[in-house]
């Protein structure tokens, strides 16, 4: 990568504890209600080295192939996803972290991305904050 790097961390407090984050993110089920794309294009290999693929579809019925893999796999508590962006050299990376609160009750989670461009970044912690306000209403009581 060249030149100098951005990023984004956001942060939510779910009212879930941590192992139904989890399977929300990895279960390809779970995944497909919150995520916005149909089952039939959900394939989940949640593994280290595992690869994954959803086509993401826009209220107005736009269609968004993505594809990537799990560099880093350490259950329940962190998953890091590549995904595959058109013309970039290296995949860009979602790093989640979870953390029990309440008890066990709650969940934090910590997204975290780098961006190689002001531009990049603006447009992929945009997207991330509507999965995770997606995500919230999934996993609300």
């Amino acid at each position: 990568m060249s030149g100098t790097t951005t990023g984004y961390t956001l942060t939510r407090e779910l009212d879930a504890p941590v192992a139904e984050v989890w399977d929300a993110w990895t279960l390809r089920e779970r995944f497909a209600q919150w995520f916005g794309a149909p089952l039939p294009s959900v394939e989940l290999d949640v593994r280290p080295g595992g690869a994954w693929r959803a086509t993401l579809v826009t209220p107005d019925g736009g269609e968004f192939p993505m594809t990537g893999t799990y560099p880093v796999v350490e259950a329940p508590r962190r998953l890091v996803t590549s995904m595959d962006v058109p013309g970039r050299a290296e995949p860009a990376l979602l790093d989640m972290e979870l953390a029990e609160l309440d008890g066990g009750r709650r969940t934090r989670l910590v997204l975290t991305q780098e961006c190689e461009s002001a531009e990049e970044c603006a447009a992929a912690e945009e997207g991330s904050r509507m999965l995770l306000d997606s995500l919230a209403l999934h996993l609300a009581p």
